[in-house]
């Protein structure tokens, strides 16, 4: 399982950790990744994803997964992602 968030495609940053003597040793920033049931209100159903916390605020705050998936760029979204995508494309054309 990867460390990178589903819908941002956010993923680990490199940093150094600086003690107070100034010695540097490198280290990972990790995102803070969750394990989310989105519900779609095209599909009825809920979208199993894992989303960073700040990818979980942005879809609330953009009305939803479905909102927020329409405005997504699809080279940040994952294969998963990117097929709930076209699902609900799909269902809102033919309705």
């Amino acid at each position: 399982m990867s460390r990178r968030c589903e819908l941002t495609g956010k993923g680990p940053m490199t940093g150094n950790n600086v003690s107070h003597a100034k010695n540097r040793t490198r280290r990972r920033f990790l995102p803070n990744l969750n394990d989310v049931t989105l519900q779609s209100e095209t599909l009825g159903r809920g979208v199993k994803l894992r989303i960073s916390a700040a990818a979980l605020r942005s879809v609330d705050h953009r009305g939803g997964l479905d909102a927020f998936l329409a405005k997504a760029k699809d080279e940040e979204l994952s294969a998963n992602a990117l097929k709930v995508k076209k699902e609900i494309a799909k269902a809102q054309a033919s309705a």
